[in-house]
């Protein structure tokens, strides 16, 4: 007991110590995180997609929540269509057993999937990046490791806006979100090209005597040829 004349009271007996919070409940949010949509927090099951900042959801629940946006949370409203988000192109872990499938969260449960190039699992303890071009899904250590602007697993070309960071931190939902507006602009500027073409394309093909001339030139061409 201490202080009865008896004994010495023990530090920790005078000094009550504030708990930290366990590392295990921080691993089984990160866990969560990233095994559930975010809009149901039902289980990911695929088509799986990603929106610009990162964020994992069922297909099928984005579409109903882009139906009843009523449904759609607040941190999924910059997305206004199918057009905000990419799917996912996973590659299925073969050490994810079928009872884990069907148990759902269990102690010291394997990742549904992995990195396709070094194998880590896709559980919340690595970080993980897709590509917007293609939605192929690689860790960040991989993506560095190949150091190449040339998809490893699609071999589909990509820039470093194309670069997608999942689930990640604060300041990576900064940097996701203005490649996210870089993107949408580019976007832009390229419909607003095609536009100006075909314009182009009706007013000459609209204009007296320049479709007739066009034709001639490729008659006169043909039987050049024929010659």
């Amino acid at each position: 007991m201490g202080c009865d004349g008896g004994t010495i009271p023990r530090r920790d007996e005078l000094v009550k110590v504030k708990k930290k919070p366990e590392a295990k409940d921080k691993d089984s949010e990160l866990s969560f995180q990233w095994k559930h949509c975010c809009i149901t927090q039902q289980a990911l099951k695929a088509p799986i997609v990603t929106c610009g900042l990162g964020r994992l959801y069922n297909k099928e629940a984005l579409i109903e929540a882009l139906i009843n946006r009523d449904i759609l949370p607040e941190s999924a409203h910059h997305i206004k269509n199918l057009k905000d988000v990419k799917t996912l192109n996973l590659t299925p872990n073969p050490a994810y057993t079928v009872t884990e499938r069907r148990e759902g969260e269990l102690e010291n449960q394997t990742a549904p999937y992995i990195c396709p190039v070094i194998g880590l699992e896709m559980s919340g303890k690595f970080r993980f990046v897709a590509l917007w071009s293609c939605g192929c899904v690689f860790s960040e250590r991989a993506l560095k490791e190949i150091n190449t602007n040339t998809c490893h697993k699609c071999q589909k070309q990509f820039i470093g806006d194309d670069v997608v960071i999942l689930n990640g931190n604060e300041e990576d939902l900064v940097l996701m979100r203005i490649r996210m507006e870089k993107r949408k602009l580019e976007m832009k500027k390229n419909k607003v090209k095609k536009l100006k073409v075909k314009q182009e394309e009706t007013e000459l093909s609209e204009t007296p005597g320049k479709s007739e001339t066009v034709n001639a030139v490729s008659d006169f061409v043909n039987k050049s040829l024929k010659w």
